[in-house]
């Protein structure tokens, strides 16, 4: 595609990305189904820039008002992901002077908003919680995500799919925390290749995995996956579970559960039973009252654990929402809980960085559950063999009651996990 043509295209996404009507990559994914015609680094060029955009927004806009032209070709040249040259080639001698004088910026200069780009409201909550770690959250979340992979223990060793990968030209590393992740280099194409195809690996953050490991359901087990959506976690659950007993898999959404179909038949598993529910105190939810070994309560938040891979969450929620989903939590771990038979385990986890929806959400829990222990998050993943286990894990007289994940630390998702065990009447 020409310079010129690609630059145009990148402002009109840009433009649609900033209305805030959808998420970002519903938006992408539009942008592309309308534009066929486009080739893999084109469509690379067009999403990173996009995502570049709303990653540094506030400093872009900043910037944006020294320039001319139209506001969202503006953004897109100081967002554009590709070649210095190949852009430089599609700019006029007054864009290229204005893009010189932005490069010349050096960022100690910046006011504090346009270095950490976040909103207001975000910005002295995450302060208050973090200190001085507040800075390396704020970098790491304008920084790329990696791409992790889960390796399908029912079907493949992980050294053996590394070793196939490789062979296909994708280089990866072993992930330092989860048994059966791969850490890929760059974005590659997986759909394509065979250990895809036959459900050898799956798309997966190493802090998700973390997260069905803490469940450790077991062969033969009664197992409840209470907010499945399109199975990430359900599809690693009834791996550990060898293809046995019976795994539920329940959503409010039946369109996301519809996703799930496909990642389910390349699995291999038949233990699992998707079920659309219509709430969190459904019918087929109280027929299942005390007689589950393990639930996952893996709750809607507002899933700013992901803004390296979301930055338009920042953009697109408020305090106002938080509010209301610690309502909608806190109703579906006190539902969930019923289902939990005596000496079974409840995990409740999001993939959210504020303690509104994480660790006041377990206090309060704990506290109107005296039937429930709470369990030593830490411990459990050393028992699991998980390296450096402590260092993943926060709160509790230990230090180690919560999992708890960061970008700038972990390199993975903003993550976090309570656990329980009901106790014998």
């Amino acid at each position: 595609m020409h310079p010129n043509a690609l630059l145009d295209a990148c402002s009109e996404l840009v433009k649609r990305t900033l209305t805030f009507e959808h998420p970002a990559d519903a938006v992408v994914s539009r942008f592309f189904r309308e534009n066929r015609g486009l080739g893999q680094r084109e469509r690379a060029a067009l999403a990173e820039t996009a995502y570049t955009v709303l990653r540094k927004k506030l400093l872009f806009e900043s910037l944006a008002r020294s320039g001319s032209g139209p506001r969202e070709r503006r953004l897109a040249i100081l967002g554009y992901h590709g070649p210095r040259d190949f852009l430089k080639s599609a700019l006029n001698d007054q864009e290229l002077a204005w893009l010189e004088q932005c490069d010349a910026i050096k960022p100690e200069d910046l006011m504090e908003p346009h270095r950490h780009n976040l909103p207001a409201w975000l910005v002295e909550p995450l302060k208050a919680q973090l200190g001085d770690g507040f800075w390396p959250l704020a970098n790491s979340m304008e920084q790329t995500a990696p791409l992790d992979l889960r390796v399908n223990a029912l079907k493949d060793k992980r050294s053996d799919v590394q070793k196939e990968l490789t062979k296909a030209g994708i280089r990866s590393v072993p992930t330092p925390f989860s048994p059966w992740g791969l850490r890929v280099d760059g974005k590659p194409a997986l759909t394509r290749y065979d250990a895809f195809m036959r459900g050898a690996i799956e798309v997966q953050d190493e802090g998700s995995q973390l997260l069905a490991l803490l469940v450790d359901a077991k062969r033969g087990e009664m197992v409840v996956d209470f907010c499945a959506g399109a199975g990430g976690k359900t599809l690693a659950l009834g791996a550990s579970m060898r293809s046995t007993g019976r795994l539920y898999a329940f959503d409010v959404s039946g369109h996301r559960l519809e996703a799930l179909k496909p990642r389910l038949a390349r699995s291999g598993l038949s233990n699992v039973h998707p079920a659309a529910i219509a709430h969190e105190r459904d019918e087929r939810v109280k027929r299942l009252s005390g007689k589950i070994d393990r639930v996952l309560v893996d709750a809607p938040c507002s899933g700013l654990g992901t803004l390296r891979r979301n930055p338009d969450l920042k953009w697109r929620l408020s305090e106002e929402a938080i509010v209301e989903l610690t309502a909608k939590q806190t109703a579906i771990l006190d539902s969930a809980a019923r289902l939990v038979k005596a000496g079974g385990r409840l995990v409740y986890a999001t993939c959210s960085i504020l303690p509104e929806e994480n660790e006041a959400i377990a206090e309060a829990f704990s506290a109107a559950h005296p039937d429930f222990e709470p369990l030593d998050a830490a411990e459990l993943l050393e028992q699991l063999k998980v390296a450096a286990a402590s260092s993943l894990c926060s709160g509790g007289e230990s230090g180690g009651r919560y999992l708890r994940m960061w970008p700038h630390l972990h390199q993975t998702d903003g993550f976090f996990a309570a656990v329980w065990v009901k106790k014998q009447s």
